[in-house]
This record gives C-alpha cells, sequence and structure tokens, in this order.
C-alpha cells in the first residue's frame, strides 16, 4: 500500500484545500439559494401583494443570480454578433424584463411549498450544475436545476431546467430563430417585450 509522507507542508496543503474547495462549492451555490429564497418570499407575499410588488421584490435578486448579457447572447446565437450596440441593450432590458415578470406571474401564492438545494454540484466544463427541488403539499415536487457560470468573478445563472432535462435557453433559441430570420434583432426585441406584457396580465 502506498503511503505518503507525513510532512508538515503536505499537511498544511490538505487543510488549505479542502476549505477552498468547499468554499467554491458554496459561492456556486449561492446565487440559486438567493433566488430560491427571493421566490419563497414573493410566493408568501402572494396575490394581495399584487404583481407589480412582486416584480419589484424579484427584481433585484434576478439582477444578481443571472447573467442576463449572457444568457441572452446565448439565447439569441450568430446574430448577436452583428446586431447594433443599441440593439443588444434592448434585448437584454426586454429579457430581464420577461425574466421578472415570469417569476412574479408564476410565484404567485405560498401553501407550504419549499426548495431544497441538492449539495453536490456537478462540472460541465468550467460550468457547474445546481439541482433544486421544489415540493408542493398534494403535488408532484418540480426538480429545477441551474447553469452557472463565472463572471467577474462570480457565479452567475445562465440556464434554467426544467425537470432537469429542458432547457429554457434551448427553449428560447428555438423560439427566437424564425424571428431573427424574418425580422432581425429589432423584431424580436419587440417579441420578448410582448410576451413580458402578456405575463404581467
Amino acid at each position: 500500500m502506498l503511503a505518503f509522507p507525513r510532512t508538515p507542508l503536505l499537511a498544511a496543503a490538505v487543510l488549505v484545500a479542502l476549505p477552498t474547495a468547499a468554499t467554491a462549492q458554496e459561492s456556486a451555490r449561492a446565487p440559486v439559494q438567493q433566488l430560491s429564497d427571493g421566490l419563497i418570499t414573493i410566493m408568501k407575499a402572494g396575490k394581495k401583494a399584487g404583481f407589480a410588488a412582486r416584480a419589484g421584490q424579484i427584481a433585484p435578486i434576478v439582477d444578481k443570480s443571472f447573467d442576463l448579457p449572457l444568457l441572452t447572447r446565448l439565447a439569441v446565437g450568430p446574430a448577436w454578433t452583428t446586431a447594433a450596440a443599441d440593439d443588444r441593450s434592448a434585448l437584454v432590458a426586454a429579457m430581464r424584463k420577461l425574466t421578472i415578470n415570469q417569476y412574479a406571474s408564476n410565484f404567485n401564492n405560498w401553501s407550504g411549498q419549499a426548495f431544497a438545494i441538492e449539495p453536490q454540484i456537478d462540472a460541465r466544463g468550467t460550468d457547474r450544475v445546481v439541482k433544486t427541488m421544489l415540493t408542493q403539499p398534494k403535488e408532484s415536487p418540480v426538480n429545477i436545476s441551474y447553469r452557472l457560470r463565472q463572471s467577474g468573478g462570480d457565479w452567475r445563472i445562465i440556464d434554467v431546467y426544467y425537470q432537469n432535462s429542458i432547457s429554457q435557453l434551448a427553449t428560447r433559441r428555438a423560439d427566437f430563430e424564425a424571428i431573427l430570420t424574418k425580422g432581425g434583432v429589432k423584431a424580436l426585441v419587440g417579441h420578448v417585450n410582448t410576451l413580458a406584457e402578456k405575463v404581467s396580465r
């Protein structure tokens, strides 16, 4: 059996490595925890609070948890590289509005739901995947996974997977493709803003 020499240097390296790995895991989990906590908060606020109040509560959490510029670029695909700067900014703003409005609309009532975050974080290349489960009384649990990428030293969400398999990013890319082909990025800005308005009603 192989044995490592018990040197002070090796012992110190082991002690340093373990907390560093743990810290990295916690850093990747943090945005998902913030988002999960924020969703429970707006659910508890409920319909009484009104849509605008729920949207206002979840908006800063979306800004902290998601890499909206990257998420938008990935959803648009190659057309992003030729889009004007103003159109890019307008599209990121529209995607932000859609994301916020969807959460404020869909998470509008609380009856004992809770999020549980799995301790194991998976690696996909340099990205990380954090899995959660939304438990609901008298209903089947819903599995939601998040793909995160480092941006400016922080982990940010770039994709959401419903039931751990249906990619929101891939779904949007497929939806956007025909609109981009017909009308370009300007048409897509209008489309995303329309979607955002629809879910706010």
